[in-house]
């Protein structure tokens, strides 16, 4: 019998409000967190578990957080329902849940733990708190069957996103913060397109990793910060 296509399912985390001089528009942008549950046969997949806690970043931030429980309740799962978790870097806003799943294996890449341990980086307690296991990588790694960890650096050094490989076929990209954006993802999709068609034109060269994630022909890419999803035209 053939296995099932695993279903996917946004987990809504809230929202912050990034402050102007972050944004390079001169305003303020309001900024969605999304995580994304995969429930894989062999056991229930989450990215991302949300924003952490703290006084300078509320204030700097002003989130409005959906707590993990309430968040995957939503989708009718409940913590104990998660059997792994993949942070796609280890920024406050992406890993702020992970205290509440202690014991589940925590896959990131080992140049982002070792980031995320100097100072200034995130907040200290979100990383090392109480139960947390991590399973470090150096690169790819196919973390439940058909479902891959690869290295998409740029917002950070050690930023990961996953591809799901279905059972009838189609390819799901949970992207995480690779890009702000499904419209900055698209340009670098269009980029890549027009490098093939026109090779010597000068051209905008995006991250040799967006070619190798356009190369699994996702049906699907879906984003942390951004509520759009890409689709291929």
């Amino acid at each position: 019998m053939a296995r099932p296509d695993s279903r996917i399912v946004r987990i809504d985390y809230g929202y912050f409000v990034r402050p102007a001089a972050e944004t390079g528009t001169g305003s303020d942008r309001v900024e969605g967190v999304l995580g994304y549950a995969v429930l894989h046969p062999d056991g229930v997949l989450l990215l991302d578990t949300g924003m952490g806690e703290h006084p300078d970043v509320d204030a700097h931030y002003r989130p409005r957080r959906t707590p993990l429980p309430r968040a995957l309740g939503a989708q009718g799962l409940e913590p104990d329902d998660v059997s792994l978790v993949v942070n796609c870097h280890l920024h406050f806003d992406h890993c702020g849940g992970n205290p509440l799943l202690p014991g589940r294996p925590v896959v990131v890449q080992d140049v982002e733990l070792a980031a995320a341990r100097r100072p200034d980086y995130t907040l200290p307690e979100l990383v090392d708190s109480p139960g947390t296991t991590y399973e470090c990588i150096d690169g790819d790694a196919e973390v439940l069957p058909g479902v891959l960890v690869l290295p998409t650096p740029g917002h950070t050094d050690g930023h990961q996103s996953v591809v799901v490989r279905q059972p009838s076929g189609a390819v799901v990209v949970l992207a995480g913060q690779a890009h702000d954006t499904a419209t900055e993802f698209s340009a670098d999709a269009l980029a890549v397109r027009a490098a093939s068609e026109a090779p010597d034109d000068v051209l905008p060269v995006p991250r040799a990793w967006v070619a190798r994630l356009l190369a699994f022909d996702p049906a699907r890419v879906y984003f942390a910060h951004d509520h759009a999803v890409w689709t291929p035209s």
